[in-house]
C-alpha cells in the first residue's frame, strides 16, 4: 500500500487526488519552488491530470512516456507548415529528481482558455457564431493534418483540448500576471490522527486558475493541447482514454490503434462546434449504446469482423434506435429555435457531408485532414478572410 492509502488525509481546497502523492506519483511542488538551477520559479498552478500536475510531470516515465516522445519529436520538425502553428509547442525539458523519484519536466507555452471555457463564461447557452466555429475547425484540421503528415496520432482530440493562443501575456510582469489569474488560494494537507505528514506530500494544496476568458480571446489562433494520449507510429497504446462519446469505434472493438483515430473524434468535433453539443449522448452513455448510435450515423455498414462481438453487445443491453439519420439529426439540433443559427441550411448541408466522410467505420474510408480541408465550406472561410 502507498503511504496515502494508509492514512486519511484531508485538505479544504479540492483539486488532484491526494493519493497522487507517492512513490512514482506527482513530485510536491510548492509555491516558489526553484527548477532547473533556478531558471524556473512556480508562481501559480494551472491545472492537474492524472499524469501531472500542470507544473510538472509524474516521476518514473522518463523516456517511455509517450507524451515527451511526441512533444519532443514535434519541437524538432521545425516547419512551414501552416498546421504546425496549431500545435502546443515545449520550450524546454528537464529531468528533476524529488522525493516521489525522477520526474520529467516538460516546459509549455502559456495558452487562454479552452473553447468550452469560452462558451460558459461568454456564450451562456449559446453556441459558438458560425464563422467562429468554422474558424476553429479549420484550425484544428491544420494542426491534424500536420501531424498526421508525421503518422502522429493526438489521441485525445475533443473541444476541451483546443486553446485559445494570448499573445500579450508574455510581455507580463509576475506582478500583472497575479492580477490577471488572482493570488493563488491554496488549502493546508493535513492528516486525520494528527501526525506530520510523511516524506514526498505537499505540506499544501493550490486551487488550479485559468486565465480569464475575454471576448476578443475568440479572435485569437487556437492550438490543440494536452498530448497525454499522443504516439508515434511505431509506438501505438493498445488502448486511448479518450471521452467516450469522442472515441472512434475501432477503440471500442479493440482492434489495432492508428493515427486515424483522430479523424473519428474531428468528427464529433467539427458536429459540436457547429451545433454545440456533440453528434452522441455524453450522459450515461456505454459503449452498447454509442454503437447504436453510430450505426445510424455512420456512412458505412459496420464491418464483418465487428459483426459476432456486436450482436453479443446488443444482446446483452437491448436498446431502441432514435430513427434519426446524422443529417436529420445535425439540422434537428442546429435548427432548434432556441439558440442563434446564423449558418444556411445550405451551410448545415455542407457540415453533414463533412461529418459523414469522416463518421466511417472503416478507418481507411475516413476522408483525411488534408481532404477535408479542400472542401468548399473551408476554402470559402479564407476567401472571405481575404475581403
Amino acid at each position: 500500500m502507498s503511504q496515502m492509502d494508509q492514512f486519511s488525509h484531508i485538505c479544504d481546497v479540492d483539486a488532484e487526488p491526494l493519493e497522487g502523492y507517492r512513490r512514482g506519483g506527482y513530485h510536491p511542488i510548492l509555491l516558489g519552488d526553484l527548477l532547473k538551477d533556478g531558471r524556473y520559479r512556480i508562481v501559480h498552478k494551472l491545472g492537474w491530470g492524472g499524469y501531472s500536475t500542470v507544473w510538472i510531470s509524474v516521476s518514473e516515465q522518463g523516456e517511455r512516456n509517450r507524451e515527451f516522445k511526441v512533444l519532443r519529436a514535434i519541437a524538432s520538425m521545425r516547419s512551414e507548415h501552416p498546421g504546425y502553428r496549431h500545435l502546443v509547442q515545449m520550450l524546454d525539458h528537464f529531468q528533476l529528481l524529488g522525493p516521489n523519484g525522477t520526474h520529467s519536466c516538460v516546459v509549455l507555452e502559456v495558452l487562454g482558455s479552452s473553447v468550452p471555457d469560452l462558451l460558459d463564461a461568454r456564450f451562456r447557452g449559446e453556441r459558438l457564431p458560425g464563422k467562429f466555429a468554422r474558424d476553429i475547425a479549420k484550425q484544428a484540421l491544420l494542426g491534424l493534418d500536420y501531424l498526421h503528415q508525421q503518422k502522429i496520432g493526438h489521441g485525445d482530440l475533443h473541444t476541451r483540448n483546443l486553446a485559445f493562443t494570448m499573445s500579450s501575456i508574455h510581455s507580463l510582469s509576475e506582478d500583472e500576471l497575479l492580477q490577471k489569474l488572482g493570488d493563488p488560494e491554496t488549502g493546508l494537507l493535513r492528516r486525520n490522527d494528527g501526525k506530520p505528514l510523511e516524506a514526498g506530500i505537499p505540506e499544501y494544496i493550490v486551487r488550479p486558475t485559468s486565465y480569464p476568458a475575454d471576448l476578443s480571446i475568440i479572435l485569437h489562433p487556437i492550438k490543440m493541447v494536452d498530448f497525454g494520449e499522443s504516439f508515434l507510429s511505431d509506438d501505438i497504446p493498445d488502448i486511448l482514454h479518450t471521452p467516450l462519446q469522442a472515441q472512434a469505434p475501432e477503440i471500442i472493438f479493440g482492434e489495432k490503434l492508428d493515427y486515424r483515430v483522430d479523424l473519428w473524434s474531428m468528427g464529433c468535433l467539427l458536429f459540436e462546434l457547429v451545433v454545440g453539443q456533440p453528434p452522441f449522448d455524453s450522459f450515461m452513455t456505454t459503449p452498447t449504446i454509442l454503437v447504436r448510435q453510430m450505426l445510424e450515423m455512420a456512412n458505412d455498414e459496420l464491418p464483418e469482423r465487428w459483426q459476432q462481438t456486436w450482436r453479443a453487445m446488443d444482446s446483452a443491453s437491448p436498446g431502441e434506435k432514435s430513427g434519426y439519420t446524422l443529417q436529420e439529426w445535425l439540422e434537428e439540433m442546429y435548427f432548434d429555435g432556441e439558440r442563434n443559427d446564423d449558418l444556411t441550411r445550405e451551410d448545415i448541408l455542407k457540415v453533414g457531408k463533412l461529418v459523414r466522410s469522416i463518421l466511417q467505420f472503416e478507418p481507411a474510408k475516413r476522408a483525411s485532414a488534408e481532404e477535408l480541408l479542400q472542401d468548399s465550406w473551408f476554402k470559402e472561410l479564407l476567401q472571405q478572410s481575404r475581403k
